[in-house]
């Protein structure tokens, strides 16, 4: 039934979570055209960004500013992904299995990606200003490579789960991709949840720990060190509120579940709600950190866009 669908948190994807019947699809087309154009507008801000990192060598060789790739990255691959899950949703287009599961893998895993370098994205701040000498080794380029990588399998992990009872029969069949039709047990759906909870948890404490060194050392600086040190707190702080729209977005579906008991429309309104607060917000936040907020990218996304399109014209003539 509906209600058993939703009585089980993570097992059905942040998406699929709030289509919801087809023809609460149809009747809410307005609401889909404003989420299609939201994930445009976030995709193409992203582009940009991602451009002007492989302007400046500073960029791609400063461990702060690969991990910021690595959100933007990460933020436009889900919704493009989210966009194509959408689609074939709306229209209940079949494919094959092994398909729908390549596309809820790589969702799930970069739903995951985000949080886990917003939190590497506070150590690298502990450690540049509470461990200035030992910056330049424990976060050097090789390093920042490593780290992205330990993070892309860290959020593969929850989702082994899918593949832990699919047969190769299974993988051949024709099914309209949903979760739903992925997962064979309930227990597959609590193990994600349980490791995810976990997971973050984990983040939460390594942040909190980060935003409490930092605080000791901005009480001891003076100067422009204090300044500095003062510019790292509140970029933590914003990491914290980022990661705690996240952890949010975990413990909707219990809400969800008993809202649907109740009245099947007040459950969709807030579940559009919950995808638009927990979900999309939480992605525009990294341009605004690294993308606004610092002086040098600024610069180079403004010399990028004024200066660089209208050279490249000139050249033309």
């Amino acid at each position: 039934s509906c209600s058993c669908l939703y009585s089980c948190p993570g097992c059905f994807s942040h998406v699929w979570r709030w289509l919801g019947l087809r023809s609460a699809l149809t009747s809410n087309l307005k609401e889909i055209i404003i989420i299609f154009l939201l994930h445009f507008v976030k995709i193409n801000i992203n582009s940009m960004l991602i451009a002007t990192f492989f302007t400046k060598e500073i960029f791609y060789t400063n461990m702060r500013y690969i991990l910021f790739v690595t959100t933007l990255f990460s933020d436009c691959v889900y919704l493009i992904i989210s966009n194509l899950l959408l689609i074939l949703s709306y229209f209940a287009v079949p494919i094959q299995t092994w398909s729908c599961l390549f596309l809820f893998l790589l969702s799930y895993m970069y739903n995951h990606v985000t949080p886990l370098t917003l939190t590497a994205m506070s150590l690298e701040r502990y450690v540049a200003i509470c461990m200035p000498l030992r910056h330049a080794e424990l976060c050097s380029t090789a390093r920042a490579l490593q780290s992205v990588l330990i993070i892309h399998s860290l959020s593969f992990i929850p989702y082994i789960v899918l593949l832990s009872s699919v047969t190769f029969s299974f993988f051949t069949q024709h099914i309209i991709c949903s979760v739903e039709s992925l997962t064979l047990h309930r227990w597959q759906g609590h193990v994600r949840s349980a490791v995810s909870q976990f997971y973050f948890l984990i983040m939460c404490i390594l942040i909190a720990f980060s935003y409490v060194q930092i605080i000791k050392v901005a009480k001891a600086a003076s100067g422009n060190n204090k300044e500095s040190t003062q510019k790292g707190l509140r970029t933590v702080i914003l990491h914290a509120f980022q990661l705690f729209l996240c952890l949010i977005h975990l413990w909707t579906p219990f809400i969800e579940a008993a809202i649907l008991e109740i009245n099947f429309n007040v459950f969709r309104n807030v579940r559009y709600i919950n995808y638009i607060l927990f979900i999309l917000s939480p992605r525009c936040l990294s341009p605004l950190i690294y993308g606004l907020r610092d002086e040098v990218f600024l610069l180079a996304l403004k010399h990028w866009l004024f200066c660089c399109p209208f050279k490249a014209n000139m050249l033309k003539l």
